[in-house]
């Protein structure tokens, strides 16, 4: 069902010429293959169909997962620094909930777009159902650059947008967390927004509307690195399976935010040298090896790789032709196609992002020798500790970061090995296979509950 709400806040309309609509099209972004630009949502279908032919998944299941529950668009105006006011979109894509409350992220960026929503919060019920978690899938956010306002714009805009989904959110129904754009300071504004409108009877409880804030506001440790520690977790295990030792291995990273940089900074500490770096800006090579500590902090700075000092401007494609071990793509989906697929000069690809390689790109890939460790399961760190940090609020506790990342090695390391026997029970691909487990489960949930009424 499509919902179209406007935000519940009323204001009085200034002139038309006050309003600075947003109307950003939908584009490639200035760091995806030329000409490439496909369909995310319908690539992700086409993932669940190879799957549900192998398992043969009865034709009103596969027909249920095909589509979002809930897709709510809202509009909301914000006033800006300069005193004019801007309207906004925002999206909330609510995939399945028939494992658990819906679970996802908030992506601010000036792409994001509706099939890109959908596409992503189906990815969340895969990974939920991958995972052994008690959540459904979910995503979200707002098409707009947050890099292009300011601080206090970006608390109203966020504020606002939260209002305007009102109990369309909620602990025990759909649990938002950050993506793109987004981090624990707004998780913060948001979880303070729900509490102090929707949330207002049990606030305690309410701190659990979303995940991914900070230790300080609820969240639990670990939580900011744990996609990248999913994602090294991941690259550990197919090491151990293949006899790659990690030490004194080569990386190249495009996209050096959350995911990226913390994959990069955790790898490090295994002896592995990161020498091509890559984001919005451009891209960077080190023959001699980045310090990815560093590298981290002045990204966490500066806001980009732009202007670091220690590394040689490359193109794009020398970026993809660079001799390295290990390539993990953090940045947006569509990254990989198949001119990349072709110059890339690794053994293994870790996707830390969400959908960086086209399905053409992929054949290409397995035909050249090169192993994908899937988004579906080498990004699912980040859900799997929030999960985490849901528990932790709802029984008033704090774990330490010991028990957090044994929590999820343990998590990650089952999730690999039920991936590894459906890949071999099924002869198919690592994608394939962890969409077979992940849709097996979905599957025996709907038999035994059937259809109300």
């Amino acid at each position: 069902m499509t919902q179209a709400a406007s935000g519940p806040a009323s204001v009085s309309a200034p002139p038309a010429s006050k309003f600075d609509e947003e109307v950003i099209g939908k584009s490639t972004p200035s760091n995806a293959p030329p000409g490439e630009r496909y369909e995310f949502f319908h690539v992700v279908q086409n993932y669940l169909d190879r799957a549900a032919k192998l398992l043969k998944t009865p034709d009103y299941v596969r027909r249920i997962l095909s589509q979002p529950k809930n897709e709510l668009i809202v509009h909301f105006p914000v006033k800006m620094d300069d005193g004019k006011f801007r309207l906004f979109k925002g999206y909330r894509i609510q995939h399945s909930n028939i494992l658990g409350p819906y679970k996802g992220g908030m992506r601010y960026h000036e792409s994001s777009s509706l099939d890109d929503f959908k596409a992503l919060g189906s990815l969340m019920t895969w990974k939920s159902s991958l995972m052994n978690l008690p959540f459904g899938g979910a995503k979200g956010g707002i098409k707009f650059n947050p890099r292009e306002v300011s601080r206090d714009e970006l608390q109203r805009i966020t504020r606002r947008f939260f209002h305007a989904l009102g109990g369309n959110i909620g602990p025990d129904y759909d649990i938002p967390a950050p993506d793109m754009g987004t981090n624990a300071q707004t998780m913060a504004w948001a979880m303070d927004t729900y509490m102090n409108t929707v949330g207002m009877v049990s606030k305690q409880a309410a701190m659990g509307v979303v995940t991914g804030k900070s230790v300080n506001t609820g969240g639990t440790f670990g939580r900011e690195k744990a996609t990248g520690q999913g994602v090294v977790f991941c690259i550990q295990d197919w090491a151990r399976r293949n006899q790659f030792d990690l030490q004194g291995k080569k990386l190249i990273v495009q996209g050096f935010g959350n995911v990226g940089s913390h994959t990069a900074v955790l790898l490090s500490h295994l002896g592995v040298s990161l020498v091509a770096v890559g984001d919005h800006t451009g891209y960077l090579y080190n023959p001699e090896g980045f310090n990815a500590h560093r590298l981290q902090s002045y990204v966490m700075d500066h806001g980009s790789i732009s202007g670091y000092p220690n590394g040689k401007e490359i193109s794009r494609e020398d970026f993809f032709s660079a001799q390295a071990d290990i390539f993990v793509p953090a940045a947006l989906e569509n990254q990989v196609g198949i001119a990349e697929a072709e110059e890339l000069q690794v053994k293994l690809i870790a996707e830390g992002a969400n959908g960086p390689t086209t399905p053409d790109a992929e054949k290409i890939l397995l035909s050249r020798g090169i192993e994908i460790l899937p988004d579906v399961i080498a990004n699912a760190g980040g859900v799997t500790v929030s999960y985490y940090e849901w528990v932790q609020n709802r029984r008033s506790e704090q774990w330490g970061l010991d028990e957090v990342d044994r929590r999820l090695l343990d998590a990650m390391e089952m999730a690999y090995r039920n991936m590894m026997h459906a890949a071999d029970a099924h002869k198919t691909d690592l994608r394939t296979a962890c969409y077979i487990v992940a849709l097996e489960r979905l599957q025996k949930v709907y038999e035994e509950r059937e259809i109300f009424p």
